[in-house]
């Protein structure tokens, strides 16, 4: 069972695990596929009126003016002759020429004013933000040819290291985590003559909260998802828990039949055996062997009666039909404990009544109190190691009940144990100090006729010590 139950849990994690994967993979798709279509309308107004508003221009109005101070003319010259004649003059001075550049840049930016008007103009979203970046300056002393004078891959020790990444300088604006999904446009102007310049510049604009936006878009798929995977989930888990008990219930059968089996065939064998030496002359030519062989007979005859009136019980019991008369208590069992000590009249029992109650007459099914009253007498011998044991039943009663318990000097009953002693086919599988021989159902009938006659049922138990079993009766008013 547990090697099957491990295969079971293992191909049933391995499916939900492909499950959750599969749906993971599914929403993570439509969160790109939205993530694609998200502000497109807005994006594609903000593309053409930037565009248009630095025709003929680069980064923002006015900023091809600013570049061109700063890179053309003498400026460029001269980096040219100490490119010419001074390697370390010329990665200095090519460093200042780019400081003062994005300087300037940074203070003279003015797409926050000109965004703010596209917006309004197209009544865009106002929390939009934006990014403005310097992605690249190459410079050419010829024609066509072209050396970097500013490269996002390296770190300029003079610029601010906040304002570098690995996408550019930062000219101006606050939105964060860039993307592909928050580019409006990347632009590169250049020109093919020398002592020119050629620059490239992107602009990202974005709400600042964009995923979380997309996620409250996405909130029904997202729930189907998580109550489709949560109901798979609770689905197994009720499965396993039935499938587990079913199983219990499967093993617990299997057992019932094989030791009913076991506990049939062995008075059946004695039975067949003396029969068959009843048939022998020479055995039977003396009386006292007649009387033995008969007794065996007798005895085996009587085990098998009660082996199969408990399997007949055991179907009667789960519907007990009740036929109650008014009883004398005390009489029932006084009749019960002589019938008890015939039954043990080869062992060493102390075994006493003691009547305190002043109330007796009930109302009950003879046949199940007797049942009841029997099993627990049973337990009290066969789960006893003392070579003398001791049982006694007391009776007590107020106004309202009658108590009768049963106690004994046995090996006792662990807390665990006593959890499911009431279990139809239990059995406990522990290592006990005495071999008890069963079909795990004498406290079940108990339990039932107890519930029956809507009665109550206490046990006190510790190990080594004994039980007590207290059985409430509510007297007639």
């Amino acid at each position: 069972m547990q090697k099957s139950r491990s295969i079971y849990l293992l191909i049933a994690i391995v499916s939900f695990f492909t499950l959750a994967i599969v749906q993971i993979y599914l929403v993570f798709h439509m969160f790109e596929l939205q993530n694609d279509q998200y502000n497109l309308p807005e994006k594609k107004v903000i593309k053409e009126s930037y565009e248009d508003a630095i025709a003929n221009d680069n980064l923002f109005p006015g900023a091809g003016k600013i570049v061109d101070r700063y890179i053309e003319g003498s400026n460029l010259l001269h980096l040219e002759q100490l490119y010419r004649t001074d390697s370390a003059a010329f990665h200095a001075y090519r460093q200042r020429m780019l400081d003062s550049t994005v300087k300037t840049l940074i203070a003279r930016n003015n797409i926050d004013s000109l965004l703010q008007l596209i917006i309004t103009r197209n009544k865009l979203n106002p929390q939009l933000r934006y990014a403005l970046l310097l992605v690249a300056i190459d410079v050419a002393f010829e024609s066509n040819k072209y050396m970097p004078l500013y490269d996002r891959e390296q770190v300029y020790p003079l610029l601010d290291k906040r304002i570098q990444s690995k996408l550019g300088i930062r000219i101006g604006g606050t939105l964060q985590g860039l993307s592909k999904h928050s580019s409006i446009t990347s632009l590169t102007l250049s020109s093919l003559r020398a002592y020119s310049y050629r620059i490239q510049f992107a602009l990202y604009v974005d709400t600042p909260h964009r995923k979380l936006a997309i996620l409250k878009m996405m909130w029904p798929v997202l729930l189907l998802s998580i109550f489709s995977i949560a109901g798979v989930v609770a689905l197994f888990f009720v499965t396993y828990l039935n499938w587990l008990r079913q199983r219990k219930l499967s093993d617990m059968k299997s057992d019932f039949i094989n030791n009913i089996t076991h506990e049939l065939h062995t008075p059946l064998a004695a039975i067949i055996v003396a029969n068959k030496s009843l048939r022998n002359e020479k055995i039977i030519d003396r009386k006292e062997n007649i009387v033995s062989l008969t007794e065996v007979i007798q005895r085996q005859s009587e085990r098998l009666h009660r082996l199969i009136t408990q399997v007949i019980d055991l179907t009667a019991c789960n519907e007990i039909t009740l036929h109650k008369e008014e009883q004398a208590v005390h009489r029932l069992l006084d009749e019960m404990l002589l019938d008890f000590r015939l039954k043990y009249t080869d062992a060493q029992i102390d075994l006493c009544l003691e009547a305190n109650a002043t109330r007796d007459i009930v109302w009950l099914d003879t046949f199940c109190f007797t049942t009841l009253i029997f099993n627990l007498l049973d337990n009290a011998m066969k789960y006893n190691i003392h070579e003398r044991k001791k049982i006694k039943v007391t009776t007590r009663s107020n106004k309202k009940h009658l108590e009768i318990s049963i106690e004994d000097n046995g090996i006792g009953i662990c807390a665990d144990t006593q959890k499911h002693i009431f279990d139809k086919f239990y059995r406990n599988t522990k290592p006990l100090p005495v071999k008890v021989k069963g079909l795990g159902l004498g406290l079940f009938y108990v339990k039932q006729c107890i519930e029956a006659h809507e009665w109550e049922l206490l046990v006190w138990s510790q190990p080594g010590k004994g039980t007590t079993f207290t059985v409430t009766i509510p007297l007639p008013q």
